[in-house]
């Protein structure tokens, strides 16, 4: 018998309201759009649609512009690994914008890989939101 693949789809990217990662729900998309203007507490990234996956584990990186950490040395790419639950299952990848603003501004790019191969990939585009 032969096994359907996992299906993955980028359900919408962009902006998105404040999120409570405490919480099952996702944050709601406020604008689709691959340039994000930007102050402290933007809420950025994408929910990405899983079929037919559960069981399996998905991993994803987010590589940042530069910009130092508490210690004063370059922050590393965010990574990290997502169980998933459900054969429908949306998963969102994204960030919240904190202080200072201005080294957080440039190219976001998201990524997300199941066993080793890239599923998802978007890149967004931080902007300051006033002039």
């Amino acid at each position: 018998m032969n096994k359907k693949q996992v299906e993955f789809s980028i359900y919408p990217y962009g902006e998105y309201s404040k999120w409570d990662r405490t919480r099952p729900e996702l944050p709601k998309i406020l604008d689709i759009t691959d340039v994000i203007q930007a102050e402290i507490g933007t809420e950025f990234g994408y929910v990405l649609h899983i079929l037919r996956g559960k069981g399996k584990t998905i991993t994803f990186r987010i590589i940042h512009p530069p910009f130092d950490d508490e210690t004063g040395n370059p922050a590393p790419d965010f990574t990290g690994e997502y169980f998933i639950n459900s054969n429908d299952f949306r998963f969102f990848l994204g960030d919240c914008v904190w202080e200072p603003l201005e080294d957080k501004l440039g190219k976001w790019r998201l990524i997300t890989y199941l066993e080793g191969k890239v599923v998802a990939d978007k890149t967004l585009t931080l902007i300051n939101k006033q002039p």
